[in-house]
C-alpha cells in the first residue's frame, strides 16, 4: 500500500518521530493514520519509561501569571541545555505553570504527601465510615481507595491535565518525554495567589 507522503510529514509533526518511523508507522497500521497515531504514543511512552533513569542537570525556572491574581513558578529540568532553550521545551513548561494556576495541585507527586497529612487523612476518613457504621473490614478497603483518589487529587503528575482532561499530567509528560527525546523531570513549583 502507497502511503501519502502528507500523511508521513503530519504524523512527524505530531509524534515528533523521524519520517522513517512515521512511514513504517503508517504501513503497519496499513494507511489507518489513527491507528499509527496510537502504536507511535505507545512507543513513545515506552521510551520515556526508558529515558526515566537518565541524568537531569539542565532545565529552566518558568513564572507564568494569570490575570495579576495567581503567579506561578516552576522548575523544569532536562538533560542538556539544548533541549531546555528550545520552544517545545519552553511551552511544556508554560503548559505546568498554566496548569498549576488552574488545578492548585500541593505536591509534584503522590509521594511528595507528607506522612503527617496522609495520617490525618486517614483519621477523618475513618471516622466518616465509622459515623455511617460502615461494617470494619469494609473500612479499610474503603479507606484505601479514599486515600488514593486523595493523593492523586493533590498531585501533580496524576491531576486530569486542564488542556486535556483525558490525559494526566504525568502522560503529558511522558508524551514530551517521547518527543524531545530526553528526561524531564518536574522539579517543584510555587504558587501564590492574590490575598491567600
Amino acid at each position: 500500500m502507497a502511503i501519502d507522503v502528507e500523511q508521513i510529514k503530519k504524523l512527524r509533526s505530531m509524534t515528533g518521530v523521524g519520517l522513517t518511523d512515521a512511514k513504517k508507522a503508517l504501513e503497519a497500521a496499513d494507511g489507518d493514520f489513527d491507528k499509527a497515531v496510537e502504536e507511535m504514543r505507545i512507543k513513545g511512552i515506552a521510551k520515556a519509561e526508558k529515558k526515566s533513569a537518565r541524568a537531569v542537570s539542565a532545565g529552566i525556572v518558568h513564572s507564568y501569571v494569570h490575570g495579576d491574581k495567581i503567579g506561578v513558578l516552576v522548575e523544569v529540568s532536562c538533560e542538556t541545555d539544548f533541549v531546555a532553550r528550545t520552544d517545545d521545551f519552553v511551552a511544556f513548561a508554560n503548559d505546568i505553570a498554566l496548569h498549576v494556576a488552574a488545578s492548585n495541585p500541593e505536591v509534584v507527586s503522590a509521594d511528595d504527601v507528607p506522612e503527617d497529612r496522609i495520617a490525618k487523612e486517614e483519621e477523618l476518613i475513618e471516622a466518616e465510615l465509622k459515623e455511617q457504621d460502615k461494617p470494619a473490614d469494609m473500612i479499610e478497603k474503603i479507606t484505601a481507595g479514599k486515600l488514593d483518589k486523595f493523593k492523586a487529587d493533590i498531585s501533580l503528575l496524576q491531576q486530569p491535565f486542564v488542556k486535556n482532561p483525558d490525559q494526566t499530567v504525568e502522560d503529558y509528560l511522558k508524551e514530551t518525554i517521547a518527543q524531545l527525546g530526553e528526561n524531564i523531570v518536574i522539579r517543584r513549583f510555587a504558587r501564590l495567589e492574590l490575598g491567600q
